[in-house]
Parts: structure tokens; C-alpha cells; sequence
């Protein structure tokens, strides 16, 4: 069963609020680092190609893309995350400063480093090495009742709640228990599958086709699968709603009122990295804007299809989205 299309009307009044929601992201926060040069030789020494620097450019990653995200579409943003004492914390800082994310709710663990991937691209964005800066430990003692406080704090008044897990230490069960307890408000959470339990009671969950069929043990190639695998998902998780992005094949929306594909919208695809994190961020702003479930898979399903066509952990602003209707 394929969901109706959104009414373009609908679709750009539900935008037209985005502006000033207030949502609180918790996740892992990380750097993208991209050393970009040209390759016109191997190396002697050993079948690797010899990249010949050209640039460097730093962009925001994981929790911290997310909460970028929401900020260029027009939400108030306030983020929670772990970062190091160290000099990728300053720059982290610093960018997301720059963004218009305010970095109260940072927690430093001086025993960890704050995460960062390095890639190494060539200059037609072909991807030849990348270097993971972390410590992917999940927190606990002091650094994690610092982050349950800074949910405390920065969650009062949030219409929206979004937990962002890369598996980085951030996510815990206690965590999101806090995050719980700003009930009926929605939590939307972008899944790691082996942090599954720590998800029950969440409004909202969005594993990608890869973490469907993990999750499920099922096989998802078809409209029928992603339906068994949804509802599957739905009760291992014990959430309240299911979306299985799948690429090229759209999304299949999973809750209690309908269920159902939603097409890709059909776009020249350049990177998909950070498409997820747009995916989380529009689905947190359109529910907090009084969407439907399926109205704000439908608005999540466009943002996703304009960023592919950026290069890296890109962002789309709420009149992009608005005119892709």
C-alpha cells in the first residue's frame, strides 16, 4: 500500500511553523574532518594512491549534523552530547556556535576524545581512506548523570525530543528514561540496533533497511517484508512507530493508524552521508508542528531527497523544502 501524497498546501503550511519550535537533540556529537586532493599515482611503497593535498574543511557530524539541521530549517535548538578536553572539543564548539546551536549542554569526560572521522576524498568526492578519532564506551558514573541533568534542563519546554545514537557512549537507558519523562511531548530516535532496549516507549523510530533486517532477522526486498519487518521492529523496540528508510525505495511508515510506502522523491544522488540526520530532524519539527505521523514521513521523505544531491553531511533550509512541493 503506498501513502497518499501530501498536499502541497498542507505541506508548506506544516513548514511555515517550523520557525521557533523548541527541540532538544541528545546524542552523539562528532567532527567530519575532509581532506580533499588529487590522485594521479600509486604509491611505491605499498598499492595505495599517493593523494596530493589540496584542502581541508570541517563540517558537523552525528548529533551535532542533527542539531545543524534543525537549526537552517528554523527551529530552536538546544543539544546534549559528550565532548573531549581537547582541541576538536574547541573546534566543535566553535562550529556549532556558528550555526546557531548553543553548546551549554555539552558534557566534557576528559577520559575520552571527542569523536572524529577523518575522510580522505578525492577531488571528484570519491571517498579513499578515512581515520576514526573515539572512544565508543557508553557513559556512565558522573558523565551520565550530567547528561540526564543537562536533559532536565534543557528539555523543560521542549516541543519535541530527538535522541541521535551513533554508538558513541552519549545514548543510555537512563538517558532516555529522562527523555521519557517529558512525556506526552514526541521522541523521535535515530537507532543503533544494539542499544534496541534503551528505545522502549519512544514515539517514533527510524532504523534504515541495513538495521530493519538486522533487527527483525527478516529480509526486507519487497513492500510485504518492510511490512512484517516494521511491525517486527515495532514490538522488539516497543515504540510507538516505525519508519524503514530504504534509499532508493523510499520509506515504509509502521504505527497503530496506518502503515504504509511512501516513494523517493527521484533526485541525482551525490552523497548520501547525513541523510538520516536530516530525515530525524524534519520528522521532529513537523510533529511538533502539529503533522500527522504519515504527513511528516512525507515532508521527511522530500528533505532527504534534496540533501543527496549536496556533497557531505549536508542541510536544506525550510524554503527549500517548501518549493520541493
Amino acid at each position: 500500500m503506498t501513502l497518499p501524497s501530501l498536499d502541497p498546501g498542507r505541506a508548506r503550511d506544516l513548514v511555515g511553523r517550523f520557525s521557533g519550535l523548541a527541540v532538544l537533540v541528545v546524542g552523539d556529537v562528532m567532527l567530519d574532518r575532509f581532506i580533499v586532493g588529487r590522485v594521479t599515482r600509486i604509491s611505491p611503497e605499498a598499492p595505495v594512491p599517493i593523494v596530493r593535498f589540496e584542502s581541508e574543511h570541517v563540517r558537523l557530524g552525528g548529533a551535532a549534523n542533527v542539531a545543524h539541521n534543525l537549526a537552517v530549517l528554523g527551529g530552536a535548538v538546544s543539544l546534549v552530547g559528550i565532548v573531549g578536553a581537547d582541541a576538536a572539543a574547541a573546534q566543535l564548539r566553535a562550529q556549532l556556535q556558528a550555526a546557531g546551536v548553543a553548546t551549554t549542554g555539552l558534557v566534557e569526560d576528559a577520559g575520552r576524545p571527542t569523536t572524529e572521522k577523518v575522510r580522505v576524498v578525492t577531488e571528484r568526492n570519491q571517498q579513499v581512506a578515512r581515520i576514526d578519532y573515539e572512544r565508543d564506551a557508553d557513559a556512565g558514573g558522573d558523565v551520565e548523570r550530567a547528561i540526564v541533568a543537562q536533559v532536565a534542563r534543557l528539555g523543560a519546554g521542549a516541543q519535541a525530543l530527538l535522541v541521535s545514537d551513533y554508538l558513541k557512549g552519549a545514548v543510555t537507558r537512563a538517558v532516555v528514561e529522562a527523555m521519557l519523562s517529558k512525556a506526552p511531548v514526541p521522541l523521535i530516535v535515530d537507532p543503533k540496533i544494539p542499544h534496541l532496549a534503551c528505545y522502549a516507549g519512544a514515539t517514533l523510530v527510524t532504523p534504515n533497511h541495513h538495521e530493519a533486517e538486522v533487527a527483525t532477522h527478516l529480509r526486507v526486498r519487497s513492500d510485504d517484508d518492510a511490512r512484517q519487518a516494521a511491525r517486527d521492529f515495532r514490538s522488539r523496540a516497543q515504540c510507538g512507530a516505525v519508519l524503514i528508510t530504504r534509499g532508493e525505495q523510499g520509506m515504509w511508515l509502521s504505527d497503530a493508524a496506518v502503515e504504509g510506502s511512501i516513494p523517493a522523491v527521484t533526485r541525482e544522488v551525490s552523497d548520501v552521508t547525513g541523510a538520516g540526520d536530516t530525515v530525524v530532524a524534519t520528522l521532529a519539527l513537523a510533529l511538533a508542528a502539529g503533522a500527522t505521523m504519515a504527513e511528516a514521513a512525507a515532508l521527511a521523505n522530500h528533505a532527504a531527497g534534496i540533501v543527496v544531491g549536496k556533497f557531505g553531511p549536508a542541510t536544506l533550509t525550510a524554503a527549500e523544502l517548501a518549493e520541493s512541493f
